[in-house]
């Protein structure tokens, strides 16, 4: 287990996108960030304290979590003076990064020292079976995006709150490393051989109550020359009974793609759909979350109402407005 709570180390993050982890956490457990710590030029905040290593001491913290998810997944040299201190001072280290904290020599050497532990969460820990592609029991929804990080997480979130809250079956399913940091488990999916993740989503997904939900994060997009594997993985290892489209309609291009236009909402449902019915033909697309958090109360509502009449679905922005008509499609299947 990884000892809370977390200072959340947001390092040199460029931009509010690369500091999902953190963000995610932040919102999703806010009791476990004490605070963020944020070296000098960096681009983003989730709007806490901000704390020297000491004072998330005294605070209560006692593992520092790097709250950042950039491209490739890597350790930078810039951030290793402070978290070697970190250890020093009798912080444990936790790290969903691609680049694993056990690979860097000078940190395992600091933790040794210090007697700490480093915890790497996008390991997996499962020796995972192939897809069997046979029909398991209970319910799935997946959220499958325009593009990444466009709130695919906070949607399963969200509507799987919003099921307990009324007193329904439901439990989310995370497959990334910041789902895993909120919730304590899961499978880090990306980081699993590409045989067997249809397998491991599979695993993740068991046969379960006939009115149970499960509710899948949603990884990369089936559109985004970097991350399709994982989306379609996803698809096929969920086989949902109900896709929901995630959406950030402020997006200009795909993340870090420059060069690559983001998919109509139109396309993703047709493409989504096609793959989904391949392993449960009677899949349906129930309704849209849309990431308005860039637009203002009345831009989000005028944006929502126009994608829900071209769509001729439920539009809504689960983490500014709820999740109940989300909920509400998927009852009345």
């Amino acid at each position: 287990m990884i000892p809370t709570p977390y200072l959340l180390f947001l390092g040199d993050a460029p931009d509010q996108l690369a500091a999902k982890v953190a963000q995610g956490i932040k919102d999703w457990r806010p009791e476990n960030a004490v605070g963020q710590f944020r070296l000098p030029g960096c681009g983003a905040s989730v709007g806490i304290d901000d704390l020297t290593l000491q004072e998330a001491w005294d605070a209560g913290a006692r593992t520092v979590v790097i709250g950042v998810a950039n491209r490739g997944g890597v350790i930078s040299q810039a951030w290793k003076d402070v978290l070697i201190e970190a250890l020093e001072m009798g912080f444990d280290l936790a790290s969903g990064l691609h680049n694993l904290l056990r690979d860097e020599n000078d940190l395992v050497a600091a933790a040794h020292v210090a007697g700490r532990t480093l915890h790497d969460v996008r390991i997996p820990s499962v020796a995972y079976p192939i897809a069997s592609g046979v029909k398991r029991t209970g319910k799935r929804c997946l959220a499958v995006g325009t593009d990444c990080s466009v709130g695919k997480m906070y949607t399963g979130l969200a509507m799987d709150a919003e099921m307990r809250k009324r007193g329904m079956k439901s439990t989310f399913r995370p497959t990334g490393q910041t789902g895993i940091l909120i919730t304590g488990g899961g499978v880090p999916l990306d980081a699993v051989v590409a045989d067997f993740m249809a397998g491991a989503v599979e695993y993740l997904t068991p046969d379960n109550d006939a009115d149970h939900w499960d509710h899948i994060e949603g990884q990369g997009s089936l559109f985004h020359a970097s991350y399709s594997g994982v989306t379609m993985a996803l698809v096929h290892g969920g086989q949902p009974d109900a896709l929901v489209l995630s959406h950030e309609p402020t997006r200009t291009h795909m993340r870090g793609l420059p060069d690559y236009n983001l998919p109509s909402l139109e396309a993703l449902r047709d493409a989504a759909l096609m793959f989904a019915r391949v392993v449960n033909p009677d899949c349906e697309v129930v309704g849209i979350s849309v990431n308005t958090q860039h637009l203002t109360e009345a831009e989000a509502n005028e944006c929502l109402a126009e994608i829900e009449t071209r769509m001729g679905l439920p539009a809504v922005d689960p983490f500014r407005h709820g999740a109940g008509r989300l909920v509400d499609a998927l009852q009345a299947l």
